[in-house]
């Protein structure tokens, strides 16, 4: 796979967290492009996992059975990530929106990307001992910011309202708390 994909895709993401609305322009939406967006999942990986190393960098150390742990994270966030693929075209089809899900799709998984980033970022001051309060504001300024993003994309490319937007992101957050809750038993 070339570069030309995550670059073109991680682009266009950038300019919309800057709130441009262009960004959603340079994303196609042929079935090729829909496939290759799927890379997104690949790139997403490096943030996971640093950002489960860094958590136990900052908590209890990084426990014996590791490998065993992020292969768990790595299980549940494709299976969250694809779940919310075949449940927002279900959405979207009986919203009469089927036409522009495919620039959604792309959208979507370009802003995954972008948000692990995000998240991760939001976690460093934690890690470089900041203040509880500055690394508390921290997360929660960039989880805000990435659920925007998710939300912003979804009233661009579905061409909706904002209630049905945030019930998008809701379904997308809801779908990743019942796997991390699932993934988080299997784990123990």
């Amino acid at each position: 796979m070339s570069a030309g994909p995550s670059v073109s895709g991680l682009h266009a993401v950038v300019l919309l967290a800057q709130g441009r609305t262009d960004g959603v322009a340079l994303l196609r939406s042929e079935p090729s492009d829909v496939t290759r967006s799927f890379f997104a999942m690949a790139v997403a990986v490096p943030p996971i996992i640093a950002l489960r190393f860094l958590n136990w960098e900052i908590g209890t150390g990084v426990p014996a059975d590791a490998a065993r742990i992020v292969t768990l994270d790595l299980l549940v966030y494709a299976v969250s990530w694809l779940s919310f693929v075949i449940i927002s075209s279900r959405l979207a089809d009986r919203l009469g929106r089927e036409a522009l899900w495919p620039r959604f799709l792309v959208t979507y998984n370009w802003c995954n990307v972008l948000a692990n980033v995000m998240v991760l970022v939001g976690t460093v001051p934690g890690a470089l001992g900041a203040p509880p309060l500055l690394d508390q504001v921290s997360q929660v300024v960039v989880t805000g910011w990435a659920l925007w993003l998710e939300w912003y994309a979804v009233r661009l490319t579905l061409r909706t309202g904002p209630l049905l937007a945030m019930y998008f992101v809701l379904v997308d957050q809801m779908i990743g708390v019942v796997f991390t809750i699932a993934g988080a038993s299997l784990g123990r």
